[in-house]
């Protein structure tokens, strides 16, 4: 043992735990599977060691070993393109998939978490040979916090207005409130519409929302979290079942026509308000009109 061992197990220990922390199993349904934490926590085990071996190879004018971070940077954009490959085949057997925008922002997550871990890692063993062991758990605490903040995204009921609205028929078009959503002409597939289906209406709060809840892959992300959590009432060839999101061309409101198989509206209008804004879906017109005329 030397002067650097208590400081490398205590980073270590802390980025490890930080990844557990941010592993959390939810409606996404992934990571479900035993085999799937494992992994995530193996690599957070790996790059708590990267970020925390930094520290003592600086203080040892080693400078070379901390081109590992690089490697670790390109081994953990592997780790997303792992993420997007096995969630896009996963998705080619959902009923309602989730959609490549949803993918994509799950990828990022996973590949930004390994870096806050060894962010956080860093951080601790620094303070704990600069200064002390007090005020490297003070900094282990503070990174937990910005870790958590960080983790937090947005979510629907920031940005928009949820409204539950009748669904109805004219004629073979089938309406959510005055939206347009979808051709429907046999009468058996009609009167299953009117006892499952569910109708609701996002009103943009900004008009620079308008442009981010249009987006087709922020769409299906709704349709996919209420599927999942609620049930769905169709099966594979079923083209008629099928949930859909279609937008109001006049003010940019969007209908959302879904066929839960537990007819909650009040858990349904949770569930729409708490779908995460996904980063892909951003859109800011107005700041880039901003931007311009100054």
């Amino acid at each position: 043992m030397n002067e650097y061992t208590y400081p490398i197990i205590l980073g270590i220990l802390v980025g490890t735990v930080l990844r557990v922390f941010m592993l959390r199993t939810d409606y996404r349904q992934y990571p479900t599977y035993l085999h799937g934490k494992i992994i995530h926590l193996s690599l957070g085990f790996i790059a708590a060691a990267l970020g925390t071996i930094a520290i003592p190879s600086i203080m040892e004018k080693e400078f070379t070993a901390v081109t590992f971070l690089t490697l670790a940077a390109s081994q953990f954009r592997e780790v997303r393109n792992m993420e997007r490959n096995t969630l896009t085949e996963m998705d080619s057997y959902e009923l309602v998939p989730r959609g490549n925008t949803y993918i994509e922002g799950i990828a990022v997550a996973f590949e930004s978490r390994n870096y806050l871990v060894i962010f956080t890692s860093f951080v601790v063993t620094l303070c704990y040979l600069a200064l002390n062991i007090w005020v490297a758990l003070a900094a282990a605490v503070v990174c937990f916090f910005l870790s958590g903040m960080l983790m937090s995204g947005s979510k629907l009921s920031d940005i928009v207005t949820v409204e539950e609205k009748p669904i109805s028929f004219d004629g073979a078009g089938l309406y959510v409130d005055n939206i347009y959503i979808m051709n429907i002409g046999l009468p058996e597939r009609q009167e299953e519409i009117m006892k499952y289906g569910m109708g609701f209406v996002l009103t943009p709060k900004e008009f620079s929302v308008r442009s981010t809840i249009a987006n087709l892959g922020q769409r299906q992300a709704i349709l996919h979290d209420v599927s999942v959590t609620l049930g769905v009432f169709r099966d594979s060839g079923t083209p008629a079942l099928v949930p859909l999101i279609k937008r109001d061309l006049n003010d940019g409101r969007i209908g959302v026509f879904i066929l839960p198989q537990e007819k909650d509206s009040k858990r349904a209008k949770e569930i729409i308000e708490h779908v995460p804004v996904l980063e892909n879906a951003i859109q800011m017109p107005s700041r880039k009109g901003r931007r311009n005329h100054s």
